[in-house]
């Protein structure tokens, strides 16, 4: 779990021994995993921090911390950080934030991805997390979008699902959301919670027992850790995926509507700066994406012998992996 990186190769290269005094440290709190799709995310963190001025080993140094989706890990993995005294705290899924929030109302907590407006880490709910910023990803109205773009893949009357993480803090916001969605859209949605990825077989599997027609992907950095086991369990028992992010989309998911990832490290790296050259977290309102993405794998589609609607592939980008 512990290690500087983040290439897999070097992820010890940068450890709080070898930075120079005058380095300011960086502390990543991972949910996820350090796949290759993961790190390349925090390369362009870096790089866009390179950018701004910090230059790692000359002005700036890195420590990580992953969790590889086990969420239990992630309060010794905060006090961990906090311990070694980095100037600022990053964090990568819901359940980092919250656990950095719990750790230290010092340092300030900037989300790359996450879900703040709506959970305990609202700084107007709790003036404990004025020390959380970053970006949210969970704006007003995208779960109706992705009910709604799976409505029209998915022909039929029949109910969908919304998958849920038990130890998510967004989770019950994004559940929240999408059975509002589904009234409005005259839809039925029951909910599927669980605690890790040990159980998708039996989740999904009861899933289809109960005649869903598919399922919405709550966010959740766990289940992106694990977004190809996922796909993998889907296509097998034939129930059509809504998700949250292209990389689900590219690892055998069906859909995907969302903001590019990418941009959020971008901007993390924007609020890191501003925070190194003196802004205050609670300075620093929490941003949320505006453009929206919507991925369709056109093999998934094939698997599960769907026929897509004409109009619904003109408006997506269509991969096939």
């Amino acid at each position: 779990m512990g290690g500087s990186g983040p290439r897999g190769e070097d992820r010890d290269e940068v450890t709080p021994s070898a930075v120079k005094p005058t380095t300011r440290l960086v502390g990543i709190l991972e949910t996820a995993a350090p796949d290759a799709g993961r790190l390349a995310l925090w390369d362009i963190f870096k790089d866009r921090l390179r950018d701004l001025g910090h230059v790692e080993g000359e002005n700036i140094g890195f420590e990580f911390r992953w969790a590889d989706g086990r969420q239990e890990r992630l309060a010794g993995a905060a006090a961990e950080l906090v311990g070694l005294g980095v100037a600022v705290l990053v964090t990568a899924g819901t359940p980092a934030a919250a656990a950095a929030s719990r750790e230290t109302t010092e340092i300030a907590v900037v989300m790359a991805t996450g879900v703040a407006l709506g959970t305990q880490l609202t700084k107007e709910a709790d003036n404990r997390n004025a020390n959380v910023t970053g970006i949210s990803d969970l704006p007003p109205g995208v779960s109706a979008m992705r009910l709604q773009l799976l409505g029209e893949a998915v022909a039929g009357t029949g109910p969908f699902a919304i998958l849920a993480d038990r130890g998510n803090p967004s989770s019950p916001l994004a559940v929240r959301e999408t059975h509002d969605a589904a009234r409005s859209l005259g839809m039925a949605v029951k909910e599927y919670w669980l605690q890790g990825p040990d159980e998708f077989g039996d989740t999904l599997s009861a899933m289809k027992s109960d005649g869903m027609r598919g399922f919405v992907i709550a966010p959740g950095a766990m289940f992106f850790a694990q977004r190809k086991i996922l796909a993998a369990f889907a296509l097998e028992r034939r129930l059509p995926s809504m998700s949250v992010r292209r990389e689900y989309a590219e690892a055998g998911c069906l859909m995907a509507y969302g903001a590019p990832i990418r941009e959020n490290y971008r901007q993390a790296a924007a609020f890191v700066s501003r925070i190194l050259h003196g802004a205050k977290p609670a300075e620093l309102p929490v941003d949320q994406p505006t453009g929206f993405d919507l991925v369709i794998n056109l093999k998934a589609a094939e698997t599960l012998g769907l026929a897509l609607p004409q109009a619904l592939l003109a408006r997506a980008e269509k991969i096939r992996q």
